[in-house]
């Protein structure tokens, strides 16, 4: 059944665990399982807004975090808040700022908040969980994330516990804080490293709270591809059918695929363009770097099977390899549009293999082509 009010979730199919659903925001919907390119500053690097919407791209993600430092919520209010701002009318997620922060070398955690330095001015700054809905609510974006404690990896079960308790504490705050739930979804992060017992604590405490949606937090952070889909087949279920699920910060392809299969919806990563400008691609058979020697005179396209405008356009590899060599900015445009795209594919091509009831067999056969065709070693 679909959720009611502003933001509505409804599932259409279901081929295993795998799911395929509609969220509506105020600004569109997204068609799930869907990939949300991240754009830190307010911008996917080195695509322009038009450019990330030609991949089919329906949802992006921005960092409270570096949006509070420069330019400053106020000012991103007073221009028309995040969407005008960046020129994006599609729905926009915000992160809490949470992993930012305890990502700093030298920060001050309690129950109350975290104080850090401002990494611009060295201005000493507390970032809590009603200041980060304060940002969030200024900026405007469609999904707006709970300030938590983001568990490193690794980290033992009673540095986890405290992580679940501070958390489930640090919600309700955001919650109470929240001005704006006729337009701006709360989502709740699932955290507990990779103990069991941890994250169900924390995912029914969550749930009891009948959030918009919720997220699976405190993975992709070093723990590796095991552990990741350990976690995640454990607290996938753990989530309500009825509402979203978004897996943080994940990641590779065979990441992803792995996620889709244990019910995920949502999904974001850095991968696609970080990537992209060290000139390593995604293809079907595999990721390749262009600037290895053997594409100096190569005449194809990344992918000949992709129909984005780096591919269709016929740009060769030849030519990509020769941007890199000379240091043009063009090389990070044209492989971050067509890195963008294959996660858009995928996850396009995923969806439609749900609704065909036949994700399983697709993704054997997918990881099956770029597993065993790839010629480089994972970087």
């Amino acid at each position: 059944m679909p959720t009611e009010g502003p933001f509505r979730f409804s599932l259409q199919a279901r081929s295993g665990l795998a799911r395929a659903g509609v969220f509506t925001t105020p600004h569109g919907p997204v068609h799930t399982p869907a990939f949300m390119p991240v754009g830190t500053h307010g911008a996917v690097k080195a695509m322009t807004p038009a450019q990330v919407r030609a991949t089919g791209a329906e949802v992006v993600l921005a960092n409270t975090y570096h949006l509070t430092l420069r330019p400053g919520e106020a000012l991103v209010a007073k221009l028309g808040g995040l969407h005008a701002f960046m020129r994006w009318s599609g729905p926009i997620l915000t992160d809490s700022g949470g992993f930012q922060v305890f990502s700093l070398p030298s920060k001050e955690i309690s129950d109350h908040g975290v104080r850090f330095a401002n990494e611009l001015t060295g201005e000493s700054l507390e970032l809590t969980p009603e200041r980060s809905i304060e940002i969030q609510n200024a900026l405007g974006a469609d999904i707006v994330m709970a300030f938590d404690e983001c568990t490193p990896w690794p980290a033992d079960e009673a540095l986890a516990a405290a992580g679940v308790r501070r958390t489930l504490a640090w919600i309700e705050r955001c919650a109470k804080a929240h001005a704006r739930p006729d337009a701006q979804a709360l989502f709740g992060i699932v955290q507990g490293s990779v103990y069991p017992a941890l994250r169900e604590r924390c995912a029914a405490a969550l749930v009891a709270m009948d959030l918009p949606g919720y997220a699976i937090g405190g993975v992709s952070v070093g723990e590796g591809h095991e552990l990741l889909c350990r976690v995640t087949e454990h607290a996938a279920p753990l989530l309500p059918e009825s509402k979203p699920r978004y897996l943080m910060g994940v990641g590779l392809p065979e990441d992803l695929l792995a996620a889709i299969g244990y019910g995920m919806d949502l999904f974001d990563c850095v991968i696609p363009t970080r990537y992209a400008r060290s000139a390593s691609v995604f293809t079907v058979r595999g990721r390749i770097r262009l600037t290895q020697r053997r594409y100096r005179r190569d005449g194809y396209p990344i992918d000949p099977s992709c129909d984005c405008e780096a591919c269709a356009g016929g740009f060769s590899r030849a030519y990509l390899h020769h941007l890199f060599a000379a240091n043009e900015v063009l090389s990070a445009i044209l492989c971050s549009i067509h890195n963008v795209r294959f996660y858009q594919r995928l996850v396009a091509t995923a969806r439609a293999a749900v609704l065909e009831q036949r994700f399983e067999d697709w993704r054997q056969a997918f990881l099956s082509a770029y597993r065993g065709s790839q010629s480089e070693a994972p970087e």
